[in-house]
């Protein structure tokens, strides 16, 4: 038909066993009463079909029974010295998981087999063209074929059916889950690549009765994947390539076909929920720089960073294999970063201790000097008290006086006394005087004093560790950097 797509199959040819009278054109809106007059009519006008033209009579041909025990007790050969050769072909349809914990590896593949059966030969021009037919796979001997790394056997049931050919061929086709053991290397983690194994051999069958062959070339059986690929969930597919080894396990040589699948993680969350979280916990530590050191907030502060630091530790902790060769840089990353916070936190106490010191100083002087100025206003006021003595010592000397100005002189020689007190307070209150001055002085002398000696220290220990700080942590993420990057697994 013009314009029509040229794989869209005819339905002409589908149907040529039809009576040529039967309208084939319904078949494009099929319903059960067009079936019914369809198959009503192809009753009444029933065409001749040879006997030879079914695979009943290819399978009678062969003898192919279930009781026929040269198709199932042993391997397809006419004589034991004849080599079975067994092509295998895989292909990955789905990467189900990746568990890093338990290291397993999840995978939804479909498998090829082809053999060579010696006791199947027909001639398809004896069976009206008939090439090929399926039957049940009881009824044909299989490769004993498993998988080395798998740990868990598939729930599902396998293919039911072999295709045999004509000239002797039997394939298998087969889709399963395959759990199998793989041993991650998450150096790099998240930005691992991960290669995985699926390797199949003989259970029981040595070289010098199967041998396994397969497709070589490693870009194609990746593109074939690549375009089967169904679903790429955390894992993105990066390539499959396959060998083959010897092993000798049981005392025998066999073959061993072994398919690596490369993967590579999506990072992009990894780095969103935990790489920049933790980044941004380090950079808030270097605000705290610029809170005072005086107040316990600092402290507080820095002690509620490193808890939540240990938090996405914990976190690392479930999601990395314990069985890890090496400690994986992300590891690195979280232990230098805690490491660093730790060291800014014991910093702000040591700072904090210093101008502790200065302050208990600071209340000591507070002390003296209240006690000085007690002492001192004492001595103010034993000094006006000596004073007064000296007046009231004055005037009575002086009321003593007769009218004439002759001094009164007692019985015991009472002016001479009164001389000598007024001497001796004036000589006491001159000495009071001079240590008044000496303590205004010492006084003044602490208050001019620049105490603090602690503070200015701390100061400086501040400035230094900032500078040390930021270029040590500048310099430890250039380092786990440029490792991510150019690190070998």
């Amino acid at each position: 038909m013009s314009g029509g797509n040229s794989s869209d199959p005819d339905p002409d040819d589908m149907l040529i066993l039809m009576p040529a009278f039967i309208n084939t054109s319904v078949m494009g809106n099929p319903t059960a009463e067009k079936f019914k007059r369809i198959f009503e009519q192809i009753r009444e006008n029933e065409v001749y079909v040879p006997e030879e033209c079914g695979s009943q009579a290819v399978i009678n041909h062969l003898n192919l029974t279930q009781n026929s025990e040269k198709y199932t007790l042993g391997r397809p050969v006419k004589h034991h010295n004849s080599l079975t050769w067994v092509l295998l072909e895989m292909k990955i349809y789905a990467i189900l998981d990746v568990r890093e914990t338990d290291q397993t590896f999840i995978a939804y593949i479909w498998i090829y087999l082809r053999w060579d059966n010696e006791y199947i030969w027909w001639s398809p021009n004896q069976f009206c063209g008939v090439e090929h037919i399926l039957v049940p796979t009881n009824l044909l001997w299989m490769p004993d074929l498993t998988i080395e790394e798998m740990t868990e056997k598939d729930k599902a049931s396998p293919s039911p059916y072999l295709n045999i050919r004509s000239h002797g061929w039997v394939e298998f086709r087969n889709d399963q889950v395959v759990i199998s053991t793989c041993k991650m290397r998450v150096y790099k983690f998240p930005f691992d690549i991960q290669s995985c194994n699926i390797s199949f051999k003989s259970i029981i069958h040595s070289d010098e009765e199967i041998k396994l062959f397969y497709n070589s070339n490693n870009t194609e059986i990746t593109e074939w994947s690549r375009k089967t690929l169904q679903t790429q969930y955390e894992w993105l597919f990066v390539s499959m390539t396959v060998t083959s080894k010897t092993v000798n396990h049981f005392g025998f040589n066999q073959t061993m076909i072994v398919y690596t699948i490369n993967m590579k993680r999506r990072s992009v969350l990894y780095i969103a929920n935990f790489l920049l979280p933790v980044l941004f916990f380090l950079c808030l530590d270097f605000t705290s720089l610029l809170m005072s050191d005086t107040g316990g907030e600092k402290v507080g502060f820095k002690i509620t960073i490193l808890l939540a630091v240990t938090v996405m530790q914990l976190i690392l902790n479930d999601i990395l294999p314990s069985s890890s060769d090496k400690i994986p840089i992300i590891a690195v990353y979280c232990i230098g970063t805690f490491a660093l916070m730790l060291l800014s936190l014991l910093e702000t106490i040591v700072v904090i201790h210093l101008i502790d010191k200065d302050a208990s100083q600071d209340n000591e002087k507070e002390m003296t000097k209240c006690q000085i100025e007690g002492q001192e206003k004492k001595l103010t006021n034993l000094q006006s008290c000596f004073i007064g003595i000296k007046k009231c010592s004055s005037c009575a000397s002086v009321n003593k006086t007769s009218i004439d100005g002759t001094p009164f002189i007692g019985k015991e020689g009472g002016m001479g006394g009164l001389t000598e007190v007024s001497l001796a307070l004036e000589k006491m209150s001159d000495e009071l005087g001079d240590i008044k001055k000496s303590i205004t002085l010492l006084s003044g002398r602490q208050e001019e004093e620049k105490p603090r000696y602690w503070t200015r220290t701390a100061q400086k220990i501040n400035k230094v560790f900032a500078v040390f700080y930021v270029t040590t942590t500048i310099l430890f993420l250039a380092f786990v950097s440029i490792m991510w990057y150019s690190a070998d697994e």
